[in-house]
């Protein structure tokens, strides 16, 4: 029996597929980077997404929708992390935008962290001869086999130039190379279908530019050229330089596939008793913001040896205050954004002393710590947006229009670029609930669709279901992007580092105002913008005498109103030091934001927001 089952058409059609598909998977594992099984993976979990939502999503299944969404939660995040690499990278963009997602998405991507397992010497000393025909212990005098940081796309090596400077050196996983195209082609065959089959939702408008700048990110030589065009800029704003540092790049040590910068010994952001012990004062426990992962072995690097007996000046409130300043320079005077500034891509250290330092005589030291003033290192320069000149001032007449109530403004800037909800898009840009002022003729929105101010069906009072809460929310970010080809799509990266910002603010107990710091650079590149002289050496007098009578008047009304904000922002500190005393739960300026945010979200949409949405 056995020898004519064997010969039997089955079993060798069997043996075949088998054999055959085994091959296959191998050489998809071994030569091409598993990219084809991580398009199968991603196809089947939106398969499955789509069918789940399109069975289930109904009416009569109210009761069922929250754990529809917990199932789907659970298989994007697992998806994204089986897959790696790009996977983590859009997964991460969806996190940071997930406030109005239901609650199981904030939850899980709030825990997507962009890390992954180190790749081996010997493959990074692979690339190094593709790329230099040497190998590192040729290229450099020293160079640590084991990474200090490993990421999804990179890792990163410490290393000494023949010259005898230390240098971090980012060298490009192979893989994503090769993943990338695939992935990307899966990115738009989802949002594609998601768009016209699954949600009817207005999505894939931003696929092309999205894919263009994470495709860009993999350019290491692209990379290399933000950097220097930052530290430039930098270089030519005083409010900015020497409180400001970009490493220096290395370009004979640099490719597209490895970049070598300067190293810098200093404090993550993301490392709260680091940075406490720096500042001399007490971090926060928690606060919300971008502070969930500190206990993430990469974001915990310590105190380096220089800064042991060092004391910052002007503590948290100053670092945060050149953070937000130097990101609002970006966006309002040079139109050239990071658009990836989270905590563990922020370094603290003590601003270097122009002459030789005291640290290096054994006699200078002392038992108390020496003030030193403050500076913050940026690095990770993979991600930038450029904002073409007229988006960037309708943006900043946006801001200024915001703080002053000016609603025709609002209005003709968010009609201008496609968006329907112009007081829904205001609370997105400031991150607080703002309501537009209406004309006299126009129904309020919640009439519009008898829905009351707290989440409630018309004069009912009946609260809405899971069903009803999700169809509401889709009609009105329907109506809030009304004409998509209109929209600009740099906001998209610029509403990601706003959010970034804000979380790094919250998380840091709200030290400083952040919307008063960012509102006075949008005002005052609107005033300099229009004169001949350049801001950056204009003087006190040459500033107001390019004034004109309008633009007087407008910034008397914008300095009245900041004067009320920093009202507000202050009797908040107040409130947190008095709770503080009473050895109550804390909370700075921007958790009181997000409280009105979550208040706002759940009038406008019926949406529960997590405070795992806050945390960036």
């Amino acid at each position: 029996m056995l020898p004519r089952l064997s010969r039997s058409p089955l079993v060798k059609r069997t043996v075949y597929t088998t054999f055959g598909l085994s091959a296959a998977y191998f050489a998809d594992t071994e030569l091409n980077a598993s990219a084809v099984t991580r398009n199968l993976r991603t196809l089947w979990t939106c398969a499955l997404i789509s069918a789940d939502y399109k069975l289930n999503f109904k009416p009569e299944h109210a009761d069922r929708i929250p754990a529809i969404h917990q199932r789907v939660a659970d298989r994007m995040y697992d998806l994204f992390t089986n897959n790696g690499g790009l996977y983590i990278k859009i997964g991460q963009a969806i996190g940071a935008n997930a406030a109005l997602m239901p609650a199981p998405f904030q939850q899980k991507f709030a825990r997507l962290f962009d890390d992954a397992p180190q790749i081996p010497y010997r493959t990074i000393a692979r690339v190094f001869q593709r790329e230099f025909k040497k190998s590192p212990q040729e290229l450099f005098a020293y160079f640590d086999e084991k990474a200090v940081a490993s990421a999804s796309v990179a890792q990163v090596h410490k290393a000494r130039t023949w010259d005898g400077e230390w240098v971090a050196v980012k060298v490009q996983k192979p893989d994503v190379g090769r993943q990338i195209g695939y992935d990307l082609m899966a990115f738009r065959a989802v949002m594609w279908a998601f768009e016209k089959w699954v949600f009817d939702l207005p999505v894939y408008f931003a696929v092309d530019f999205i894919s263009t700048h994470l495709r860009a990110e993999l350019d290491f030589i692209a990379e290399a050229s933000n950097s220097q065009r930052t530290a430039s800029l930098i270089a030519s704003e005083p409010r900015l330089t020497g409180k400001v540092h970009i490493p220096k790049v290395y370009p004979e040590y640099s490719t597209k596939r490895v970049l070598t910068a300067e190293w810098i010994d200093g404090v993550r952001l993301s490392d709260r008793d680091a940075l406490a012990h720096v500042v001399g004062e007490r971090v926060p426990e928690r606060s919300g913001g971008m502070f969930s992962d500190t206990e993430h072995k990469q974001r915990r690097n310590g105190v380096p040896e220089n800064m042991r007996d060092v004391k910052l000046k002007g503590g948290l409130q100053a670092i945060m205050h050149t953070m937000i300043e130097l990101f609002s320079a970006q966006m309002f005077d040079w139109g050239f954004v990071h658009c990836d500034p989270h905590p563990g891509n922020i370094i603290i250290r003590a601003r270097p002393a122009t002459t030789s330092s005291f640290f290096s005589s054994p006699w200078s030291r002392s038992s108390k710590p020496v003030p030193r003033d403050s500076q913050l290192v940026l690095l990770d320069h993979g991600l930038y947006v450029t904002i073409r000149p007229t988006v960037k001032r309708q943006y900043a007449s946006l801001w200024r229009a915001l703080l002053t109530s000016d609603w025709d403004t609002i209005r003709n800037v968010t009609e201008s670029w496609g968006v329907g909800e112009a007081g829904l898009f205001a609370s997105a840009v400031l991150m607080r609930p703002m309501k537009m002022g209406r004309k006299a003729n126009e129904p309020s929105q919640h009439a519009e669709k008898g829905i009351g101010a707290n989440g409630t069906t018309g004069d009912s009072g009946v609260e809405l279901d899971a069903y009803e809460q999700s169809v509401r929310m889709k009609e009105r970010l329907k109506r809030f992007l009304v004409d998509t080809d209109k929209m600009p799509k740099e906001l998209i990266f610029l509403g990601r580092n706003m959010r970034i910002v804000q979380g790094n603010n919250q998380s840091l107990g709200s030290p400083v105002n952040r919307i008063k710091i960012t509102a006075y650079w949008a005002s005052r590149s609107l005033v300099t913008s229009n004169g001949r002289i350049p801001a950056n050496i204009m003087s006190p007098r040459a500033w107001w005498a390019q004034l004109d009578a309008r633009e007087l008047w407008r910034d008397v009304v914008f300095r009245a109103v900041m004067f009320s904000l920093d009202v507000v922002f202050w009797m908040s500190k107040l409130r947190q030091h008095a709770r503080a005393l009473l050895g109550l739960t804390n909370g700075g300026f921007e958790d009181e934001l997000e409280r009105s945010v979550r208040g706002f979200a759940r009038s406008a949409f019926g949406v529960e927001v997590g405070p795992e949405a806050f945390e960036g």
